[in-house]
């Protein structure tokens, strides 16, 4: 039986599923990162070795059973000498005849779309974006954080969200409806009483990044300074567009754009509508999604891509349960 193996591993767990070239989804795994960025490369090796074995076990196959291909999708797998590193060391443990490795965005972007032509751009915890045109030219950013221009995500807006509540109730910035709202998120009377909770520790630097969510409640009340906000994320979100689809010479060709990530899968129409109504005045013949299948998908269909089978594959496992829903 001709099998292959696909992981999605993102910054807190990874997705791997043991199929057929003909779609049929055999058995889904799943555990915790596997990205070189947050637990080094030997670990990553070492816990997807784990998962490969577990992915064995579940479908009632010995371990070592011969595998045709094995496509590898992980966060941190941003720089062409890290893909390489990466693609070496998972050759190395010869889990399979052939490997496929590159970053989880292609995973996401290939989850979202059968388009040939396509750009994801990815909005959670952080932000990225890769492309893909027909003829196998790729576009990506180096997406190294703050180092390499990155801005955007769930992160960056709570952060700003806190500054810019602080800036509004000490009048360093414009009145904003953020600092009232801040103030009673962590039960404190005043936005610097907030602050001076965080520097004390008595309340963690990890509970900033639950203000997201309220800048999108507040921006639906009205407030300039939140929607203010907002729009430099949308921009920031159209940037990566223009210029991946640019790369690729896609702006006025018909072509794919998969929203991706928690922001961007919420669907917050004050972020949504500006990102859908931005991206078609810059490329009319674009066609907008919004992921709504887990990554992995991707992982799989970007292995029978590999193998040649996606024509059939394909409707198989999008249709698939396991793999659809994420029901392990």
């Amino acid at each position: 039986m001709s099998l292959f193996l696909a992981a999605d591993g993102g910054n807190s767990k990874t997705d791997l599923v043991l199929g057929t070239p003909d779609g049929e989804i055999l058995s889904l795994v799943r555990g915790p990162t596997t990205s070189p960025h947050v637990v080094g490369l030997a670990q990553a090796m070492d816990t997807l070795g784990d998962l490969v074995t577990a992915a064995f076990l579940k479908a009632r196959m010995p371990p070592g059973t011969p595998i045709d291909l094995i496509a590898v999708y992980l966060a941190g797998a941003d720089l062409p000498a890290e893909v390489a590193q990466l693609e070496e060391a998972v050759s190395a443990r010869r889990w399979a005849g052939r490997s496929i490795v590159d970053n989880d965005c292609f995973a996401l972007m290939r989850a979202g779309t059968s388009m040939p032509d396509a750009v994801a751009v990815v909005c959670g915890a952080g932000t990225n974006c890769v492309g893909r045109a027909a003829d196998g030219r790729t576009a990506r950013f180096p997406a190294l954080g703050p180092i390499s221009g990155d801005w955007g995500g769930g992160h960056d807006l709570a952060e700003h969200t806190l500054r810019l509540a602080a800036r509004g109730e000490d009048g360093r910035g414009d009145p904003t409806a953020l600092s009232a709202a801040v103030a009673a998120h962590f039960d404190r009377p005043t936005v610097e009483a907030v602050s001076i909770a965080l520097h004390l520790g008595e309340l963690p630097m990890s509970a900033v990044h639950e203000l997201s969510p309220m800048l999108f409640e507040v921006a639906a009340g009205g407030d300039a300074v939140a929607g203010g906000l907002i729009r430099r994320q949308a921009e920031e979100i159209l940037a990566q567009h223009r210029v991946a689809a640019g790369r690729l010479g896609l702006l006025a060709a018909p072509h794919a754009l998969v929203l991706g990530g928690g922001v961007l899968q919420a669907r917050h129409p004050q972020l949504h509508d500006q990102v859908v109504e931005g991206a078609r005045e810059l490329a009319p013949k674009v066609e907008i999604s919004v992921l709504d299948t887990p990554p992995v998908v991707g992982a799989a269909l970007l292995a029978v891509d590999a193998l040649g089978t996606a024509a059939t594959a394909e409707p198989l496992i999008r249709a698939d349960p396991l793999v659809s829903t994420g029901d392990r």
